[in-house]
């Protein structure tokens, strides 16, 4: 298992910038594929974006894509979103996830709530309008 905890969330106003940090603890980090989520009051938790073990694969949801950024650090053991030109709709709970995937070849990632079986905390984004 790894542990994973997200930070970076908070109260922004329509069009700001935030990054959200997830930190990975227990097992071989570079063994999980990764991703970010997030859950709106009322709703279920939507795929937010994906990146393969290496980094090298991203993919993103549409109503993010072009404005959300995934990247990982391995050595770190940390995964970051950057979330440029925020607006309401993007106001949610975020929850960075980790499968584990040590025989995956190529670059591979995972976008559905169901492949992945680690789950952090959540961090509250809220974006002002």
């Amino acid at each position: 298992q790894v542990q994973l905890v997200e930070s970076g969330g908070g109260l922004v106003q329509a069009g700001d910038s935030l990054r959200l940090t997830c930190a990975a603890s227990g097992r071989i980090f570079r063994f999980y594929a990764m991703g970010w989520f997030r859950q709106a009051p009322g709703k279920e938790r939507e795929f937010v974006a994906a990146i393969s073990r290496s980094g090298d694969s991203t993919y993103y949801a549409d109503p993010v894509k072009g404005r959300f950024t995934i990247s990982r650090d391995n050595i770190k053991r940390t995964v970051f979103l950057q979330m440029n030109s925020l607006n309401a709709d993007d106001t949610a709970v975020y929850y960075c996830a980790a499968t584990y995937r040590p025989f995956d070849t190529g670059s591979v990632y995972y976008l559905n709530v169901a492949d992945y079986n680690n789950w952090g905390q959540g961090t509250q984004v809220t974006v002002s309008s």
